[in-house]
């Protein structure tokens, strides 16, 4: 038994005021059925394979605002005529009317909800490290705290299976050389450091590395990191948020894992498993400042 932990970024683009690591745990017998049940949704809410070619569904396009200003020029449009304009707009291309456009705008933010359903439908639990685009940067060649403070959720997720699963990590692939550097890094955690050791007996320290366009589970992961960017606020957040998220942001508050500790002699401490980061910077570093 094991869970298959997706994970993308989002907020990297210097516009968002919140870089965003999220992940996406998936248990390895509920995967198959996930990926043909988003593909399923995927022609029947657009009418055909939207990733055909060369197309992603990727958050910053399906969830930008141009997308929903195109969504509200008409009122909504019923879902099999819905999916029939959306389809003759990808055929049409520039010569799309107005109609055709409005179709496929609606047709976006449909499937984003749907995804977020089927991940829900399939126990997926969600996990994050939010930093703003401000917070000090660390120096240190070690893992970043974005990636340590992901690792210690999900571990806790696993830990708390009574069937002792093994967790997977998996992420979208990075340029040869910025994957060399993680991997690294991610080797040094997990054999140097007594945290990284612990967690070793649950989480394979060696993740996978695949393309965003051809894993779902990635996908899945895009979405949530670019809904929480722009859209997930706490009482630490106080950067403006794009309100028309909002129903978004309750799906994927409903996979956030919640987990119980003993911290600092209170037996009962909460940890969600989305953490908003101030600092990157280590203990060490922090004691030098």
């Amino acid at each position: 038994m094991a869970y298959f932990l997706f994970i993308d970024e989002s907020g990297q683009d210097k516009i968002s005021h919140y870089e965003v690591l999220a992940g996406v745990a998936i248990e390895d017998r509920d995967i198959w059925d996930l990926v043909r049940d988003m593909q399923a949704a995927e022609e029947r809410i657009f009418g055909m394979r939207y990733t055909t070619g060369n197309a992603e569904l990727k958050g910053r396009k399906l969830l930008k605002k141009k997308t929903f200003r195109l969504a509200a020029q008409l009122p909504p449009i019923p879902a099999p005529e819905r999916a029939a304009l959306a389809k003759e707009c990808f055929s049409n291309g520039a010569t799309a009317n107005r109609r055709q456009i409005t179709a496929l705008a609606q047709a976006k933010l449909a499937y984003v909800s749907e995804v977020m359903d089927i991940c829900s439908q399939h126990r997926g639990k969600v996990f994050a490290s939010i930093v703003s685009r401000d917070a000090p940067s660390s120096s240190s060649d070690f893992l970043r705290k974005d990636y340590a403070y992901l690792f210690e959720r999900y571990f806790y997720f696993l830990e708390d299976n009574p069937a002792g699963p093994s967790g997977v990590v998996v992420f979208d692939e990075l340029d040869k050389s910025s994957s060399h550097i993680l991997l690294a890094q991610m080797d040094r955690y997990f054999k140097e450091t007594a945290n990284g050791r612990a967690r070793s007996g649950r989480i394979i320290p060696e993740p996978f590395f695949v393309h965003s366009d051809l894993t779902s589970g990635i996908q899945i992961a895009d979405l949530v990191a670019y809904i929480l960017s722009w859209g997930f606020r706490t009482t630490l957040m106080t950067a403006p948020k794009r309100d028309e998220l909002g129903c978004y942001v309750d799906q994927v508050r409903q996979m956030r894992y919640r987990a119980v500790r003993e911290i600092n002699d209170d037996p009962n401490f909460v940890i969600w498993s989305i953490a908003v980061i101030s600092d990157l910077r280590c203990r060490g570093e922090l004691e030098r400042s």
